[in-house]
């Protein structure tokens, strides 16, 4: 009885060490609706912790510094939809190149895992966003 406590607690420390599920997205302006014409590229990584999004990303090649990013939804890659998260962004010395974080609470896991949401950077010149990507669970 001993040996299995123990081999169970390792088991849920080792599923604990490697975190939650990542969602990945790669961001550019021919994902945007409707399309950008831009030569910005970006990229978002998500791991869930519970019912947190934990998020890291970068973005680079904008047409102007960021002025805003966030997690959209629900909506295919087709649609646009409201934010459900606004992300904090850092711009470089660079602008238009910068960082992507934040940590996402009360997102509708549902739409998480079936590729609903998607991550856009927006700025003065594309206020709707200039590059975006569609977030899927890896």
């Amino acid at each position: 009885m001993k040996l299995q406590m123990i081999v169970s607690v390792a088991a849920v420390l080792a599923l604990a060490a490697c975190g939650g599920p990542t969602y990945k997205a790669t961001l550019n302006g021919n994902s945007e609706v409707p399309a950008v014409t831009t030569s910005a590229t970006g990229s978002f990584t998500g791991t869930l912790d519970g019912t947190k999004l934990d998020v890291t990303g970068n973005y680079s090649g904008l047409s102007g510094a960021a002025s805003a990013a966030h997690l959209h939804g629900p909506a295919d890659a087709t649609a646009t939809a409201s934010p459900v998260c606004t992300l904090t962004f850092t711009e470089s010395a660079t602008a238009g190149t910068g960082t992507l974080g934040g940590e996402c609470t009360g997102l509708v896991m549902d739409d998480l895992n079936a590729g609903k949401l998607y991550v856009n950077v927006h700025t003065a010149a594309h206020g709707g966003g200039e590059i975006r990507g569609q977030v899927a669970k890896q």
